[in-house]
């Protein structure tokens, strides 16, 4: 079985090193470099990949996503018809997640900005003492990496709210779901986490009427797809004290211009989509368990449903 390997340059070596690690015997074609297009039987990619060029592997078994968002696959004209794609879910992509969550709500839980500008202005000053267990933080989505944000922020005694489509199950957490459920987690979120993937319905979510519901001076981290945030509708939010500081690590376009007003915002923590990244040798042993199944025609671990989007 011939494997087309697709990501950014810089990360493709790393990639064919873990998945050989793996399995030896694999035969790994390093995009554009395909070699006979018949050949090919599995592709490995990333968001860069053109999903109309996968067309042209007229024995193509599978896809594979290099992480766990799939959003890129979605987008027209998307996978060949009939070709079953899997995506990601790595322990050490949900613990990186996990860790830029906590890292952000405890920037503003324990009033990081406002401490880093008395130092920058010399002033000895001592702020009122947060509340941890008055402090409520919602998280938009409750998958594999919501659920354990969750989990990670009631550990440290966080009241922790949760919302999703459809009624999930997560223990230490107080669930929503729904339209209505969505407006009232917002209006008692003092921080607002967002994890959702990124479907024709979650698109844009965050915006002005969204933001509104929340309580005055509340916090956003968006660690999800910028297509979930109204950019402009989060400026003036900002602007106007409504939210209260924003921790922002996905964003569209990308990369973000360099004009946009978000890289010079006061109140705007940015990272460049590095939340949480795919380390290779952690992931390929399920990308491989895969290629294996594809081999003998069984179904693939976490199969994309694109009927629901993720």
């Amino acid at each position: 079985m011939a494997v087309l390997l697709s990501t950014d340059p810089a990360a493709m070596e790393d990639w064919r090193a873990a998945l050989l690690a793996e399995d030896p015997g694999l035969d790994i074609r390093m995009f554009p470099d395909a070699g006979d297009p018949a050949a090919v039987e599995a592709a490995v990619v990333w968001t860069s990949h053109d999903m109309a060029e996968l067309r042209r592997y007229p024995n193509l078994r599978l896809v594979v996503s290099m992480g766990a968002g799939v959003d890129h696959l979605l987008r027209p004209p998307g996978p060949p018809p009939g070709v079953p794609v899997a995506r990601l879910k790595d322990a050490r992509l949900t613990q990186g997640m996990t860790e830029w969550v906590l890292l952000n709500v405890l920037r503003f839980h324990r009033q990081d900005l406002e401490y880093r500008a008395l130092q920058a202005a010399r002033r000895w000053e001592e702020l009122p003492a947060p509340d941890t267990a008055s402090r409520r933080v919602g998280i938009l989505g409750l998958g594999e990496l919501g659920g354990a944000a969750a989990a990670a922020l009631a550990a440290l005694g966080f009241p922790v709210m949760g919302w999703s489509r459809s009624p999930k199950d997560r223990p230490g957490v107080e669930r929503f779901h729904g339209p209505e459920g969505f407006d009232a987690m917002l209006r008692r979120a003092d921080i607002l986490v967002c994890l959702l993937p990124l479907t024709p319905e979650t698109r844009g979510i965050l915006d002005r009427r969204a933001l509104g519901l929340l309580p005055h001076g509340a916090f956003l981290l968006n660690a999800a797809r910028g297509g979930h945030v109204v950019q402009d509708d989060l400026l003036a939010a900002l602007d106007g004290g409504r939210i209260a500081a924003a921790a922002l690590d996905v964003f569209e376009p990308e990369p973000l211009p360099p004009d946009h007003p978000f890289w010079s915002h006061p109140r705007v923590v940015m990272t460049p989509h590095a939340a949480s990244i795919t380390i290779p040798s952690s992931a390929a042993p399920q990308v491989v368990e895969n290629l294996r199944r594809a081999r003998s025609g069984r179904p693939p671990l976490n199969l994309v449903d694109f009927g629901a989007g993720y």
